[in-house]
């Protein structure tokens, strides 16, 4: 967890860095300077340091959290040691159905309304209420019936 945590800060770090060459660069590109509304290049200039700005971002806030869990976890997880069976890596995280069609049908339907949103919005209104139907089939499918809790 610790490698992991070094590997995030270190990204940020190097995202941070390319984000100032970028600027600077441009500046320098550019003699008559930042021309960010209207002049040539100027939408270039904006979506490069959002993008680049925006990975600096979330490069720390999934270092920050790594590093967090890590000092929360007492420090060594079980992947980290080298003498470490497998059950000790093998956490409870939930229940699943192998024999569930609603993933089927949420996956449809969201793939209905986004091909909509891509190339014709009306395709949208047909898919939204079968993924609304997939999602309450999928959340509430152990609440009724022969498996239900």
């Amino acid at each position: 967890m610790k490698t992991n945590a070094i590997i995030w800060w270190s990204l940020a770090i190097f995202y941070g860095i390319v984000t100032v060459v970028y600027v600077l660069w441009f500046y320098l590109d550019n003699p008559e300077g930042f021309q960010w509304v209207g002049g040539p290049h100027s939408e270039g200039l904006w979506v490069g340091i959002l993008a680049l700005g925006l990975t600096t971002v979330l490069s720390i806030f999934i270092g920050f959290f790594v590093t967090r869990y890590h000092n929360r976890s007492g420090g060594l997880l079980p992947e980290d040691t080298l003498d470490a069976e497998i059950d000790e890596g093998d956490p409870n995280i939930g229940h699943y159905s192998p024999w569930s069609w609603w993933p089927i049908v949420l996956a449809a339907g969201m793939a209905l309304v986004f091909i909509g949103l891509g190339t014709g919005f009306w395709l949208s209104f047909y898919g939204l209420p079968v993924a609304l139907i997939g999602l309450v089939g999928f959340v509430f499918e152990h609440y009724r019936g022969t498996f239900q809790h």
